[in-house]
């Protein structure tokens, strides 16, 4: 499973929540590859949010982070060969890590 959230603080704290469960083995058949952080907005994230990104993101294997893609808000059907190049690296790496397991792919915690 891939945790997703939103790069707000109600996102970010659903994350932890969720990451928290998993680390305490309350969710054992569950194993989780990394935290995907998608922009809630276009800009740079305020430091506090940055801050607690890095926080939630120290409790699971990996994280990626999206940035803001307006195009998704009204297109209905967006494809990934136009996606942006951290869409496209998400999408390279959960194909390596699918393919040769979890020790397959590089560790990028709070690289994204």
């Amino acid at each position: 499973m891939v945790l997703t959230a939103r790069s707000n603080s109600r996102g970010l704290r659903a994350a932890q929540t969720a990451a928290t469960q998993w680390a305490s083995g309350l969710v054992a058949h569950i194993n989780v590859l990394g935290l995907v952080i998608l922009a809630d907005s276009p800009g740079r994230t305020p430091k506090p949010l940055r801050e607690l990104a890095h926080l939630v993101g120290g409790g699971v294997p990996r994280t990626w982070h999206i940035g803001w893609v307006e195009s998704w808000r009204t297109d209905p059907t967006p494809g990934d060969s136009a996606a942006p190049a951290d869409v496209r690296r998400l999408l390279d790496d959960l194909t390596i890590i699918l393919n040769h397991g979890t020790s397959g792919a590089p560790t990028r915690k709070g690289k994204r």
